[in-house]
């Protein structure tokens, strides 16, 4: 008889530290985009088919990991050339407008995006906060202070209130057709670019009587 022919044993390989953080940070991200936040480590290292000591040893709190959400998803996401465009006076601001919030929706306009945005607003995760101040420091006075610039009006305490709102109001027009999209599902009316044309139009064109 034959002797038995003995295979040598494959030993799992182990990803890098940092590959193997950077995929639970994707993966977790997912899980709470459809879970929201208020879903436990448990379940969390459940869904990931690890345990909660092993995902302790990559982030030592749910807090951690949720920061590094924020970090990856929409820190990072965030591209540098969007500044540049908005108060790039070389070309008209209404064109800068539409190529700024068409590149910008294409990175935000996105189910896993929204619903995390979405669910830490609901549930008091300090991501929407922190964002929200984002948006109003790269987007909402960079905006208004073209906009001035582009009819030569001072920005003063008197008017700055009111000018803000506006911007605010562009930006969440914009914003919620995404969610109107990708949350919950329902009809939208123009392909995306061609709803941007018509919404920064009619900010453009209320400007002149909001001063």
């Amino acid at each position: 008889m034959s002797p038995a022919i003995v295979l040598p044993r494959t030993r799992a390989v182990r990803k890098p530290f940092e590959i193997r953080r950077a995929e639970i940070v994707r993966k977790a991200a997912s899980f709470f985009a459809q879970n929201g936040f208020d879903a436990t480590t448990r379940d969390l290292a459940e869904w990931l088919g690890t345990t909660q000591p092993l995902m302790y040893r990559y982030f030592p709190s749910k807090n951690a990991l949720i920061e590094e959400i924020y970090q990856t998803i929409f820190i990072q996401a965030w591209d540098g050339s969007w500044d540049e465009l908005i108060t790039d006076r070389s070309q008209p601001l209404k064109d800068r407008l539409v190529e700024f919030y068409d590149r910008y929706t294409n990175v935000i306009m996105q189910p896993e995006w929204m619903r995390l945005y979405l669910f830490a607003g609901l549930r008091g995760v300090e991501i929407t906060a922190l964002y929200v101040a984002r948006v109003e420091e790269r987007i909402i006075r960079p905006v208004l202070h073209e906009m001035a610039a582009a009819h030569g009006v001072a920005v003063t305490p008197e008017n700055e209130a009111k000018l803000l709102e506006l911007a605010w109001a562009l930006q969440g027009g914009i914003f919620y057709y995404g969610v109107r999209k990708f949350v919950y599902g329902t009809a939208v009316y123009e392909e995306k670019r061609a709803m941007i044309e018509s919404t920064v139009d009619v900010y453009v064109k209320a400007w002149p009587s909001t001063t």
